[in-house]
């Protein structure tokens, strides 16, 4: 893998991250006042001033911005409004939980999409691979919020066999996770059966049934691993929509994690923690697809021949 390569895709995720930033910080400006969000209706024209002034909203939008990439540059995202303590710290504190409901929610998703999607395309055109396609497709269509609020009528209110809020046990993470995961496995599952579809007509496949190669040793050896490639990169684009659905699936749930902090940062117009998650999530996503970009050399010898080749 060429030095040249790794440097062009620093730079434009760098670039990503940074319009990113500069997209949310204009847009939090134009959504209102926070001053008058968060302080009562009937307080003085001095109390408001005083606070606009304490958090430099006194200061024309161009100084801000300035400002503010300085103060990021130094490491600084800023004091919430809300409870005047370090954003970053506030943020932080709710990661583990969302790492560990997308983390959960990723593997489910995976756990069920990839086998549904080879097995149909191992009974390509039958009525297995008709029904997990549309399985999949309702699972893809589904809206999240309604997923979500149906699981807990059922097995919270109905069955009562799984608590509908909170985070106390693992019990509590199942609906979360299987909410947050099933529209993401359905779609890899449709990934993957058209990966193995494409790869099962190659001519390297029929050399290796030529050859003498059993059902399992072409599956194992030579299709899994060439049909793996689009499978890593809609896995690495889609955790970033990932974190973002989670935004709705732990409000459904009153789970306590970044998304549910965005929702209600963004509500109070509490500036610095909304800009500190945004921030966080975009490096999320800039760095999944990073790690795909380089994943790729060592899954397909073809992209690592051609970057070999451009030294």
């Amino acid at each position: 893998m060429s030095v040249r390569f790794v440097i062009v895709k620093l730079l434009r995720a760098i670039l990503t991250i940074w319009l990113v930033v500069t997209f949310v910080f204009f847009v939090l400006r134009l959504s209102g006042d926070p001053v008058a969000q968060l302080l009562p209706d009937d307080v003085d024209k001095q109390t408001v001033q005083f606070y606009r002034e304490l958090w430099g909203l006194d200061q024309p939008v161009g100084v801000q911005y300035l400002r503010y990439i300085e103060a990021l540059l130094q490491g600084d995202l800023g004091i919430s409004f809300r409870n005047n303590l370090d954003a970053f710290q506030l943020v932080m504190e709710r990661v583990p939980k969302t790492a560990l409901l997308g983390g959960t929610a990723l593997l489910f998703a995976l756990g069920f999409g990839i086998p549904l999607g080879i097995y149909a395309a191992l009974h390509r055109d039958t009525a297995i691979d008709r029904a997990i396609m549309s399985v999949a497709v309702f699972g893809f269509s589904l809206p999240n919020f309604f997923l979500g609020i149906m699981l807990i009528l059922i097995f919270s209110l109905q069955l009562r066999w799984l608590p509908s809020s909170g985070s106390g046990t693992w019990w509590h993470l199942l609906m979360p996770a299987v909410t947050l995961g099933t529209g993401f496995g359905a779609q890899i599952a449709r990934y993957a059966r058209s990966a193995m579809i494409d790869v099962t007509n190659r001519a390297y496949m029929r050399t290796a049934e030529a050859k003498g190669a059993g059902q399992t040793r072409k599956l194992y050896v030579h299709a899994l691993p060439n049909a793996a490639i689009p499978i890593v990169t809609i896995t690495g684009m889609k955790i970033g929509e990932l974190l973002g659905w989670a935004v709705v699936t732990e409000t459904v749930f009153a789970w306590p994690g970044i998304g549910r902090l965005l929702t209600s940062a963004v509500a109070m117009r509490d500036l610095a923690v909304v800009q500190c998650i945004m921030l966080i999530l975009a490096v999320t996503m800039v760095s999944a697809n990073f790690i795909v970009d380089l994943a790729y050399g060592w899954l397909d010898p073809r992209v690592r021949a051609q970057r070999q080749g451009e030294r």
